[in-house]
């Protein structure tokens, strides 16, 4: 089942709350997904998609929901106002006003795990760093999923990702949580919330940097952290096959809802993934890469340092 399959259904027979505000702001609105026992006191999983921090959309983000409702746990999917209508420090600030939102709403959850893709696993990852004094209210935060993320932004300021978000250095600086952690070297608010930093297979190589530079980080602050590289998956793949109730971070995300349980790691191969895809590198276009999918090839491309989007789609030569 595709992901736009997955959240037809789960919007069509999951028990829910649409569009429920949690702040004035035009898209500041999520989506609860209840199990068939409907408690307060169950853990909650809250998701923040990816997409550059300029496409994507809470509405098109629930293909999680089915896998992980089925096993009690109430999922969260977050709307925040995307460039370049929105600001990274808006987006930042409507994560934690999100999560304050639930707390509030469910002050007798079983905790509060935070799962985001790509620019979602940066947002999610913000939260480490976030002041909850000025909202009055500490999100009973457990556990963050952060899947193929971004640490640094330094990297995509001269690169066309930037183009909307006309991020300066000092925006750069400021929502980079991994210089930011580096600065501060910040204790954990909770011992056992653990933070879980995982990495596609055949993600490109600045997202396997980022993702174990960050997992280094947290360890040398004290955070309760673990690595886990997923076999023969891209960028995309990775999420997606959340809609696989036998998936492995389907399974991975079970365990640790209900029981505090992480798998174990592996140490990707940051130079020969991309190669074994058929890579091809090119330093003054930047990297170009393609995908075989029958008689089309999906065209990627990459600035030069690697961050993934989608640019056409074309008839493949034979």
């Amino acid at each position: 089942m595709s992901p736009s399959q997955a959240t037809k259904e789960a919007r069509a027979t999951r028990r829910s709350l649409l569009d429920v505000r949690y702040g004035d702001g035009e898209v500041e609105k999520l989506d609860i997904y209840f199990p068939e026992k409907v408690s307060e006191a169950l853990p909650f999983c809250v998701f923040l998609h990816g997409g550059n921090w300029q496409s994507g959309s809470k509405d098109a983000s629930a293909f999680m929901v089915n896998p992980l409702t089925a096993q009690g746990v109430t999922v969260v999917v977050v709307g925040y106002a995307i460039a370049p209508k929105g600001t990274l420090d808006q987006m930042v600030d409507q994560v934690a006003r999100s999560l304050v939102f639930v707390q509030k709403q469910y002050p007798r959850n079983e905790g509060i795990y935070l799962c985001g893709h790509s620019a979602g696993a940066h947002l999610a990852a913000m939260m480490l760093l976030a002041n909850w004094t000025k909202h009055g209210v500490t999100p009973n935060l457990k556990g963050f999923f952060l899947v193929s993320g971004i640490y640094d932004l330094e990297p995509i300021m001269h690169t066309s990702v930037n183009d909307p978000l006309l991020l300066t250095l000092e925006d750069a600086r400021r929502n980079s949580p991994q210089r930011l952690l580096e600065v501060g070297l910040m204790q954990p608010v909770d011992p056992d919330c653990h933070i879980l930093v995982i990495v596609g297979h055949h993600d490109s190589p600045e997202f396997h940097r980022q993702s174990r530079e960050f997992y280094q980080t947290l360890c040398r602050a004290g955070w309760k952290s673990s690595f886990k590289g997923v076999h023969d998956v891209d960028h995309f793949e990775i999420i997606w096959k959340l809609t696989q109730p036998d998936y492995v971070l389907t399974q991975v995300g079970r365990a640790s809802l209900h029981h505090g349980q992480h798998g174990s790691c592996y140490s990707p191969d940051t130079q020969g993934d991309l190669g074994r895809r058929g890579a091809q590198w090119n330093h003054r276009a930047g990297f170009l890469a393609s995908r075989r999918l029958g008689d089309l090839t999906i065209g990627i491309e990459c600035c030069p340092t690697c961050f993934l989007y989608f640019t056409s789609l074309r008839n493949s030569p034979r």
